[in-house]
């Protein structure tokens, strides 16, 4: 633009220039006639010229000015609107078209896909049961992920270190989210803990392993992101700091996964006590070298001023409820006591709030950033590095491409092969505890069957004694009346005879009265 603006300039001197030539020759060739017209004095015609020049160099600053501004606009990016339908270019002049491309609706562009696509998040919640996991998902998330019809999975399952998962969908303003819960009901809670953060990191491993299998095929579609992105671990409000079990958890976990810390239960400790058990906690993880998320920095500085407090309040000390009280003519969540009510999203009585907002609010996007940039990164380079999982490397190998194939199948097939002796073992032992189980079902029938037989025949020995004694009763009934029962029987049959005969003909007699 500047060089516009020199290239003006220089027409409109070099215009001057010659219109001076051009007089200077005029009046040098010309016959004047008999009546000579006076011409204009040249300072006038040099001032008339001046004043067109300066007209054009305005003209030509205010079109500069035009294109900065033009320029500018274009290069500040659109925020992306409510709804996806009113996206639209922005508007320019009829007459500025040609000075626009359109790339500044990339924004645009970038956000209609991914309100289309939707989000994937993965939270997996670590701690021993009791301390409110599922109760402050439900309160991170406004819904009922886990209740009385579907209850958390440490109330479900056995205590035994398991790992589940729910997956919901939840939507807010028009926003797709696919929300993966991650829960490990029964950590920390046997007498021997031995090893039982192994099963949480195979799980992290086999996400990482689905993922690098999918982006390893020839035919690659959309690829789910299944990935563990966050982890809470919940820390018992013990006021002692950490435990062992929770080092060594965190010691193992740290380079696999964002881990988070949470004092969970924070309802039972005083101000003080919460400051200092966070104090504690901070400078074990510092001595143990523990890696825990590093919340970023914002770019804009009076943002950063407002996230600055909120990271201060790591490990976040919060508490959760389900139930909602109204407390001055407004409704919260929180639990309520002989003394008062705890409002869940009152950051002088938790830290709900800077916990909500770091996580879900500011920081959602990058935690899947460094989980795919760093942790899947580091899982990656292992593997296809031939590093197992301990860290050492594996055995580089000159043999011939077949000639591995061949080994890693006969490795194969006696891996298949001690399974299916161990499977074998195993169906023979089930076998022979059936086939105990059964023989001793059989001798309790039997010894059963035995006192019921025994029981049947005490019992007919007792009623053909009392058969006995009757029948002598009878007997000797007989010989002191001197008469039979069979007598007697017919007697009492002869008789009844006889008085329906007796009936009958008094019945005709009084017929033949009338």
């Amino acid at each position: 633009m500047p060089s516009a603006t020199i290239t003006s300039n220089s027409v409109g001197v070099t215009g001057i220039s010659s219109l001076k030539e051009s007089l200077q020759s005029n009046k040098e060739n010309h016959v004047a006639p008999q009546a000579p017209a006076p011409a204009p004095p040249l300072k006038e015609i040099t001032s008339s010229l001046g004043a067109k020049v300066e007209a054009l160099k305005r003209e030509l600053s205010e079109d500069n000015r035009e294109r900065e501004r033009l320029k500018e606009r274009d290069k500040a990016p659109s925020a992306p609107l409510a709804s996806i339908q009113n996206l639209q270019p922005p508007e320019t002049k009829k007459f500025r078209e040609v000075d626009y491309v359109g790339f500044a609706t990339l924004p645009n562009q970038v956000y209609r896909r991914a309100v289309k696509k939707g989000f994937e998040f993965t939270l997996m919640v670590v701690g021993e049961s009791g301390l409110g996991k599922s109760t402050l998902i439900n309160s991170m998330f406004l819904t009922d992920i886990y209740s009385q019809e579907y209850p958390g999975p440490s109330l479900r399952t056995k205590k035994t270190v398991q790992v589940e998962q729910c997956k919901v969908v939840l939507k807010e303003n028009a926003v797709n989210l696919t929300l993966t819960v991650v829960d490990t009901p029964g950590f920390g809670d046997s007498v021997d803990n031995s090893n039982c953060w192994q099963p949480i990191i195979d799980y992290i491993e086999s996400k990482y392993e689905e993922y690098l299998n999918s982006e390893s095929r020839v035919l690659r579609k959309q690829i789910p992101d299944n990935r563990v992105h966050c982890c809470l671990y919940f820390i018992a409000p013990s006021g002692h700091g950490l435990k062992p079990l929770d080092i060594e958890c965190m010691k193992r976990l740290h380079d696999k996964v964002n881990i988070i810390p949470v004092i969970a239960k924070a309802d039972t400790l005083t101000p003080d006590e919460c400051c200092h058990l966070k104090k504690q906690i901070l400078n074990e993880i510092a001595q143990n070298k523990i890696k825990i998320y590093d919340f970023p920095e914002m770019i804009d500085e009076e943002a950063n001023k407002v996230q600055k407090p909120l990271r201060e309040r790591v490990p976040f000390a919060v508490v959760g409820a389900n139930h909602v009280f109204e407390v001055e003519g407004r409704k919260v969540r929180g639990r309520k006591y002989p003394w008062g009510i705890v409002e869940v999203e009152n950051m002088e009585h938790c830290d709900f709030i800077p916990l909500r907002d770091m996580l879900i609010r500011t920081n959602m996007s990058d935690l899947k950033e460094v989980t795919a940039n760093i942790h899947y990164e580091n899982y990656r380079s292992r593997k296809l590095g031939g590093v197992h999982t301990d860290g050492k490397p594996a055995k580089v190998s000159n043999k011939n491409p077949l000639a591995q194939m061949e080994e890693e199948r006969r490795e194969h097939e006696s891996k298949i092969k001690k399974m299916e002796s161990e499977m074998e073992q195993v169906f023979e032992m089930k076998v022979k505890e059936k086939t105990q189980k059964l023989k001793d079902t059989e001798v309790d029938m039997h010894r059963r069957h035995e006192q019921m037989k025994k029981g049947l025949e005490q019992q007919e020995v007792e009623l053909m004694e009392k058969r006995a004694a009757f029948e002598a009763e009878v007997k000797e009934w007989e010989n002191s009346n001197g008469v039979t029962l069979a007598e007697l029987r017919r007697k009492s049959l002869e008789s009844s005879s006889k008085e329906q005969v007796d009936g009958k003909e008094n019945k005709k007699k009084k017929k033949g009265l009338f």
